[in-house]
């Protein structure tokens, strides 16, 4: 089965068809470089005029009002950002109309050259009028300002030759300006830099006139409200009876004094004694309600004692005294009931004292609690009235802190007041000495200064450009012709089509070709010679059984160079001391005979029609077994005659007499003849020429071929240059001088 070509390009594809395709390459190099030669020549010469200006950072105000204003954007990065800012602004003022318009009027740059419609100006805004309506139109004898239409020409034209830019990381702004008059452009750059410093200073003065105005109306009004705060805040002083002292405390606060706020606290300090006292009068209270002996007598002693009464104290003192007898005795009971048994008499005593302390102890309680119960009573009376007095001092301290409040806000607004209104004052009286001053933070660096040298064009670049763009576009064009281009340009496609390459022939220097003679015989150590001998070798061992006896040589289309092929061929093998017939057996064109210098009278057409007695010539002296049989006079059906049984009976009689007939058969494609003789012959060789045989036509060809013999047959590629691709890709080299002083050069003409 037959392959087809692969479509991916390998780099070793690419630089074949980049070698193929060097005219086109060079070809578009070349035009660009003359292209931009003649650019460069015929352009007119524009210089570029550079200065540079300092944007220094913003001071405050003329009036000091954004020293009012803390806490906004402050820091590093509010600084960073309001300098860019300032320095974007400043830039984009230099591209503005208004700096655009007045550099043009003080230089008159109107009647300058630049600033004159070009060819190509008219012819567009001829264009542009034409499709779409008409603007408005400039009057007769009106300035640059109220002509819209001049107006926009001369902005435009500006704004195309001016270039403005800041360089970032520093407060530097480069201006540049392209002029065909290295003047003007320096001139330009030095009066849009003064230009916008006025404007700066302008904007500035204006500015500090309108605020001096409108604050100085504004002052009296800030003055009197001052005056009454101030005395706002001193009835307020009076009224909340708060007394300053003169002092300020570690923190820095003013030290003050109020009467009602130091009997607030006395107050408070007494309510909390009062609470305690009941509590504790409560406590002692509940607990002798209960008559617990036990827990009386455990507040005997007890820190809450301090807080009570003497007779309170004396009855717990009694009651613990009066528990520790009786567990003496407890004691003691225990002790002889153990001790002497049940019936031992002084137990009976014993228990009679442990009750009658019992008895006291209970009677003691009676009367604690009677006492505890008036001091309880007594507590609560004295804590409910030190409440009262403290709740009145608090409401009263209450009031006085609303006041205060009020003082303290009235006091601060005051004060705000006061500040602000002689902070004004003060910038008030500088404005009137700044507005005299021309002060602005734009400082020139570097001013405009004529140009030595033309900016444009830039021949260097443009001559390197022309040339890598012609080289460029000449590699897209050589790509896309040799993948459009369907010629067979390498050894390898004719591999890739599935076909049998037998042989490759270089392309052999038509200036060196004597008329009459085989070039294998006018070069014998030539390049092309061994080729011719590799392929007779070739065609020797193409078939297995034995070698082939009559070969066909032909081709897809005319002009393959089939006919000079044939002849060498023959010349070759009769070198070879072989019996060798030359039939040209193109009955329509032949070409054979005349090219060997031999007369075309009576040939293979006579033989094929009339059977005269055709005599047989040899074609060279030099050559004695080579023999050549012309095609003859031009018959009216050739097709027929090669294809009678007389062709065949020839050739039969060829195979007796000589040792191989090399027939120069006509193309395929044209006519049928050689489809014909391809049935009669032993191996037929299809001739390709490089760069002239269509893959199509090989292809085409090649099928017709093996379909009418049924067997193989061999394509030899046909003039390649021994330096191409296409001869290393077949031999893996290329062309050297190994074969001597003999060898042909390889930068023939086809």
């Amino acid at each position: 089965m037959k392959s087809t070509p692969e479509n991916d390009i390998t780099p070793i594809e690419l630089y074949q068809m980049l070698r193929r395709r060097l005219p086109i390459l060079w070809g578009f190099a070349v035009a660009f470089l003359l292209l931009a030669i003649i650019i460069c020549i015929v352009s007119t010469r524009r210089y570029e005029a550079t200065g540079t200006i300092q944007v220094a950072k913003e001071s405050s105000d003329s009036l000091g009002l954004d020293n009012l204003i803390e806490g906004v954007g402050g820091g590093d990065a509010g600084d960073s950002l309001s300098a860019n800012i300032n320095i974007e602004t400043q830039a984009s003022i230099l591209h503005s109309d208004t700096l655009a318009l007045q550099t043009i009027k003080m230089l008159n740059l109107e009647a300058s050259d630049d600033f004159q419609p070009h060819l190509r100006d008219k012819v567009m805004g001829w264009l542009i009028g034409w499709m779409s309506p008409t603007g408005v139109k400039d009057s007769a004898n009106a300035i640059l300002e109220n002509s819209p239409q001049r107006r926009r020409h001369v902005l435009e034209v500006f704004s195309s030759n001016l270039k403005v830019k800041s360089m970032p990381g520093t407060r530097l702004i480069e201006i540049r300006y392209l002029s065909s008059d290295p003047k003007v452009a320096a001139d330009v750059i030095n009066t849009l830099t003064q230009a916008l410093i006025d404007y700066n200073f302008q904007t500035r003065y204006n500015a500090t006139e309108n605020a001096s105005s409108w604050l100085s109306a504004q002052m009296e009004g800030l003055r009197q409200s001052s005056e009454a705060l101030q005395a706002q805040v001193a009835q307020m002083q009076r009224d909340s009876g708060v007394y300053s002292i003169g002092t300020t405390d570690a923190a820095g606060r003013e030290q003050a004094y109020s009467g009602v706020l130091d009997r607030l606290q006395q107050d408070t300090v007494a309510l909390t004694a009062a609470t305690q006292n009941q509590v504790v009068k409560g406590a002692v209270y509940e607990a002798a309600k209960s008559g617990d002996a036990e827990m009386l007598s455990g507040l005997a002693g007890n820190g809450l004692s301090s807080g009570l009464s003497n007779g309170i104290n004396n009855s717990l003192t009694v009651i613990q005294s009066l528990r520790a007898q009786q567990g003496t005795l407890n004691a003691q009971i225990q002790q002889d009931l153990v001790k002497f048994g049940s019936s031992y008499p002084k137990l009976a005593e014993e228990k009679a004292n442990v009750a009658g302390l019992e008895k006291a102890i209970r009677e003691e309680a009676v009367r604690l609690a009677k006492r505890a119960k008036t001091d309880y009573d007594i507590a609560l009376a004295t804590e409910a009235s030190t409440r009262k007095e403290y709740e009145d001092q608090k409401a009263a301290a209450d009031v006085l802190n609303d006041k205060a409040i009020k003082y303290v806000i009235t006091r601060q607004e005051a004060l705000d007041s006061r500040a602000l209104y002689e902070d004004l004052l003060k910038h008030l009286k500088e404005a009137g000495v700044l507005q005299g001053l021309k002060s602005t933070n734009i400082t020139v660096v570097d001013k405009g200064r004529i140009p030595a040298k033309p900016k444009w064009p830039n021949v260097p670049i443009y001559l390197i450009a022309g040339l890598l763009v012609g080289l460029g576009i000449g590699f897209v064009a050589a790509i896309l012709v040799d993948r459009l281009d369907n010629k067979i340009q390498e050894s390898e496609e004719i591999e890739h089509l599935g076909f049998t390459l037998i042989g490759l022939v270089p392309l052999y220097d038509r200036s060196k070709i004597m008329p009459g003679k085989p070039e294998i015989l006018q070069d014998p150590r030539s390049s092309y010679s061994e080729s011719i001998r590799k392929l007779c070798s070739a065609l020797m061992l193409s078939r297995s059984a034995e070698p082939p006896k009559t070969v066909l040589v032909t081709s897809a289309v005319p002009n393959e160079g089939k006919s000079m092929l044939s002849a060498n061929i023959a010349a070759s093998f009769a070198l070879q001391g072989k019996k060798v017939l030359l039939v040209e057996a193109d009955l329509r064109r032949p070409m054979l005979a005349n090219r060997m210098g031999i007369e075309n009278r009576d040939g293979l057409s006579q033989l094929l029609s009339t059977e005269p007695e055709v005599i047989v010539n040899v074609a060279y002296p030099d050559l004695p077994h080579l023999f050549l049989l012309p095609a003859g006079s031009l018959p009216p059906y050739p097709a027929e005659l090669l294809a009678s049984e007389r062709m065949r009976f020839l050739m039969k009689t060829f195979r007796e007499n000589y040792d191989i007939v090399i027939l120069d058969g006509p193309p395929v494609l044209p006519v049928v003849d050689a489809l014909i003789l391809c049935e009669i012959v032993d191996s037929t060789v299809q001739v390709a020429r490089l760069g002239l045989t269509s893959r199509i036509s090989l292809k085409r060809a090649n099928g017709l071929l093996e379909a009418r013999c049924q067997r193989s047959v061999g394509v030899v590629l046909n003039a390649v240059n021994a330096r191409s691709g296409a001869y290393y890709g077949y031999y893996g080299y290329q062309q050297s001088e190994y074969y001597g002083n003999g060898s042909h050069k390889t930068n023939e003409k086809a």
